[in-house]
């Protein structure tokens, strides 16, 4: 039985490694349509003025359920153009590597919208931007941990959302003032959108050049 396991472990291991170049290239769509997503929602939860919390976290929630869905018929989509099993054995350790994190932060999401919580008598979880900068640091451990079946880059662009965000959380727990509205948004919009769009277009052109060569 041990045996098996190993071998199985080894052989999706091996097919992670192979496949890291078509990873990349499936990369580059993935990472500019959740920036497209990002960038919009942002944008348009700014003219709305979208500021309640429990407005603030429904409204951010469906902006990512679109873009999961979004995301995996472009997976989907990947694996039928190369005649593949979408629910791979490498998917699977992909999809284990990335839930701990996203569970926490749905966790984290559920809690604060049952009970938004005051953290020194100055205002609800989006006033206070513990919760978006949350999001993005849990985001951060997400992609970081399923970087290790894929790219490099996976993982320095997890460090990005990590340490930014907890800088921006540090930031904000040391000011006293409260932060216009509009923060919460510009931070989701900034590190969801701007920074997918960023790295997406990186893969975008350095695919092309590696095509071209």
């Amino acid at each position: 039985m041990e045996s098996n396991w190993a071998a199985e472990h080894l052989q999706v291991i091996r097919t992670l490694m192979e496949r890291s170049a078509l990873y990349r290239r499936a990369l580059a769509p993935i990472m500019l349509y959740n920036g497209i997503v990002g960038s919009v929602a942002a944008v348009l939860a700014w003219r709305l003025r979208i500021c309640p919390p429990k407005a603030f976290i429904v409204y951010w929630a469906l902006v990512a359920v679109g873009a999961l869905a979004g995301s995996l018929l472009l997976v989907r989509r990947q694996a039928l153009k190369d005649k593949e099993p979408f629910w791979s054995p490498p998917t699977r350790r992909v999809t284990q590597a990335l839930l701990p994190p996203l569970v926490a932060g749905g966790i984290c999401t559920v809690g604060a919208f049952l009970r938004p919580p005051m953290i020194r008598g100055l205002g609800p979880p989006v006033t206070e931007l513990w919760l978006p900068l949350s999001w993005v640091v849990l985001y951060g451990c997400a992609i970081h941990a399923a970087g290790f079946f894929m790219p490099r880059g996976m993982r320095l662009f997890g460090w990005g959302f990590i340490v930014a965000g907890c800088a921006l959380l540090a930031a904000d727990l040391a000011r006293d003032e409260l932060p216009h509205y509009g923060t919460a948004h510009i931070i989701m919009g900034t590190f969801f959108g701007g920074f997918h769009l960023a790295y997406g277009l990186y893969l975008y052109f350095t695919e092309r050049r590696r095509a071209a060569a």
